[in-house]
């Protein structure tokens, strides 16, 4: 369930005695900043705090809980209409958390990879994770990923055009409502064969797949079609076949997989096995596809040191 915006306006409200108050919405939730430094943020319609000292010291009696799954715990605050206290708990929490990261005298852009590990960092052993709804920008088509004239290069080179003309329409005269500067985040792709049960490598040619770039939460349809329409007038190519692409993935079993992309079925084993012996079964159906995550650019990184999060999505028995 995603938090509400009555609920984030009731917070903000009660928080109206402390300069330098912001927010970011974020996956249906939001995230919340004093001074430029994150405090909490907003989840399924609870207010949670980061576990730091200052705020264990004011809330010894505060529960642990998870703001999604596979994420830190954090501190659930129930005094929420106290001002007062907000007021004490931030300014004590804000001087011993850490400054926002910066290059030079220019704070860092959002990087979605970093502040998101349990998406797009998983360890080299499997874990289960509940991914959240999400918008991308996709493509769908067929074919050996390996053809260099083939569908799916062509398909990178389209979302990667929607992709940096969102990001830098900061530049231009269209301005998108809460917009902050991120890191273009990584590659993806759902991948499956019509008629096949897993994955037959030997038959590329028969892949079908949906590639996506993940879009941030303040890309709003409109924006996107604006990117389209942007695009499409500056590099004079048709950009019809990409899509505002919504996805709730669910719960998923997953790990990093490190080395060549024809080497995932070890890998892949490994994840089914961890499933069952620990309760789930598969959960591969038409709206539920194999999912990866692209770390490296194959351009550059040799194939054994590449990196890739594998994803399978999952169900409990």
């Amino acid at each position: 369930m995603a938090s509400t915006k009555d609920y984030l306006d009731f917070i903000l409200e009660h928080l109206s005695t402390l300069d330098e108050i912001t927010y970011r919405a974020m996956m249906g939730e939001y995230i919340i900043y004093y001074r430029g430094k994150v405090i909490g943020g907003i989840y399924d319609n609870r207010f949670l705090v980061k576990s730091s000292k200052s705020a264990k010291v004011l809330m010894p009696d505060a529960q642990f809980e998870l703001p999604y799954e596979g994420a830190k715990e954090m501190l659930l605050v129930e005094n929420i209409e106290d001002r007062e206290f907000f007021a004490e708990l931030f300014n004590a929490m804000v001087n011993k958390l850490p400054a926002p990261k910066k290059e030079g005298n220019k704070i860092m852009a959002f990087d979605y990879k970093k502040e998101y590990k349990e998406f797009y960092m998983p360890k080299n052993k499997p874990g289960i994770v509940d991914v959240p709804a999400m918008n991308y920008i996709a493509v769908r088509g067929k074919g050996d990923p390996n053809d260099e004239n083939g569908e799916y290069k062509q398909s990178i080179g389209l979302l990667y055009s929607i992709a940096f003309t969102i990001k830098m329409s900061k530049m231009g005269i269209h301005k998108i409502e809460g917009y902050f500067d991120y890191v273009v985040p990584p590659l993806e792709g759902f991948w499956w064969q019509e008629g096949v049960q897993g994955i037959d490598y030997t038959h590329k040619e028969n892949f079908c797949w949906i590639s996506l770039i993940r879009l941030p939460d303040f890309v709003t349809k409109a924006d996107f079609d604006w990117a389209i329409a942007e695009a499409t007038a500056k590099k004079k190519t048709d950009f019809s076949k990409v899509e505002f692409f919504t996805y709730t993935e669910g719960l998923c079993v997953q790990c990093m997989h490190l080395g060549s992309y024809d080497d995932e079925t070890s890998t892949i084993e490994i994840l089914h096995k961890y499933t069952v012996e620990n309760g789930y079964a598969i959960n591969i159906t038409d709206s539920r596809r194999h999912h990866e995550i692209y770390l490296s650019d194959a351009r550059r990184v040799p194939p054994e040191r590449r990196k890739t999060v594998i994803r399978i999505p999952i169900r409990k028995v």
